[in-house]
């Protein structure tokens, strides 16, 4: 793996991995835990289930569905079936996973100067991983559940699910700490810095943030733009749930107890801003 590629091989692949492959010209990535003998568990949005935004995002959620017929044809895998309605933690094999795309190795345990060398999130973090036979366990239990709250692209994604699997840690105002959500909120951030309080709306922040893969360098604004790609970099970093001190491990046993009063919490305070 290069400094800006966590492309691997599949005879690379060890169980308890945290994987991932690029959707929707990669403007995101779909995440998963390798869990062995070919095969992927992993968090996703049925197909039908959309958030209906009306924009890009409700076909980037499509995206992470497995396909039916990720050999190119019209019939499905003979190892999963048709999974494209199915909804939550699912297994599923490697290819249907994949669905065509690379597969590429998420980090854990990364330096802050190795995690702000990456442009775009989703790739590392500065969180250590726990044994992977602790991260199977999580993952199998919560398959067994088939439980890991209400899927949302932006506070309760595939990448928290794998984040949780890997490390165990919470961050109780939301399941996890999803990278890509966090480079959205970064951008947005310098975004209103740059353009005087104008702020950019959600969709095209979070197309620039997650498709961009140069930063700031493009927006010709000299200066500003050094300042803001430091800015856009230090918050993605304050970010991160390894640096966080509101995160918190938690036993997978316990976590899907309290997944509706964490819900609960977030919808109470989605009610009080609305």
């Amino acid at each position: 793996m290069g400094l800006l590629s966590n492309k691997i091989s599949r005879d690379d692949l060890k169980p308890g991995d945290h994987i991932y492959s690029w959707r929707t010209a990669f403007v995101y990535a779909h995440h998963g835990i390798y869990v062995g003998d070919g095969k992927v568990i992993h968090f996703t949005q049925g197909n039908g289930r959309e958030a209906g935004t009306g924009t890009f995002l409700d076909d980037i959620i499509v995206s992470s569905v497995p396909k039916a017929n990720h050999g190119g044809d019209n019939i499905p895998c003979p190892k999963c079936g048709d999974q494209s309605n199915l909804n939550g933690v699912i297994s599923s094999c490697l290819d249907c996973f994949l669905a065509g795309g690379n597969l590429y190795f998420f980090e854990y345990n990364v330096s802050k100067a190795f995690f702000m060398a990456f442009p775009r999130g989703g790739t590392c973090t500065t969180a250590p991983s726990d044994s992977p036979e602790q991260v199977i366990f999580r993952a199998k239990f919560l398959l067994s559940k088939t439980e890991f709250g209400r899927y949302d692209l932006l506070k309760n994604n595939c990448e928290d699910f794998t984040i949780y699997c890997k490390t165990g840690l919470v961050i109780f105002s939301k399941l996890g700490s999803s990278g890509q959500a966090n480079s959205v909120a970064a951008a947005r951030n310098v975004f209103s810095w740059s353009f005087a309080g104008s702020v950019a709306s959600l969709g095209s922040a979070a197309k620039y943030a997650l498709s961009s893969t140069a930063g700031f360098a493009v927006t010709g604004f000299g200066g500003v733009v050094l300042v803001g790609y430091g800015q856009y970099c230090v918050g993605r970093l304050n970010s991160d749930i390894g640096v966080r001190n509101d995160a918190t491990k938690i036993a997978v046993e316990k976590l899907v107890e309290l997944i509706p009063t964490i819900e609960g919490v977030s919808d109470n305070n989605n009610n009080k801003c609305s």
